[in-house]
């Protein structure tokens, strides 16, 4: 390879270090956006999650406070003609 070439890269592969270290920095920034939206994602999650547990232990609650008569009563209003 001449020198001519050897003198002509320097520039370039100095070019293309800092091309390359932009886009790394960039890289990096997405990947925290990403990481803050996956965490913002799961805590709502987690509080969806915490309220339908809440729903379903208050209706756990009521059907066994009454035990066996609200069965009786879903099979009443099945037997029951509609209007």
């Amino acid at each position: 390879m001449p020198i001519e070439y050897i003198a002509l890269m320097i520039p370039f592969a100095g070019m293309a270090i800092g091309a390359f270290a932009i886009w790394s920095d960039h890289k990096q920034k997405m990947m925290d956006k990403q990481s803050e939206i996956s965490a913002e994602k799961a805590a709502q999650y987690a509080a969806t999650n915490e309220r339908l547990e809440q729903r379903v232990a208050t209706l756990e609650t009521i059907v066994t406070d009454k035990g066996f008569d609200v069965a009786s009563q879903i099979e009443d209003l099945r037997d029951k003609p509609l209007n």
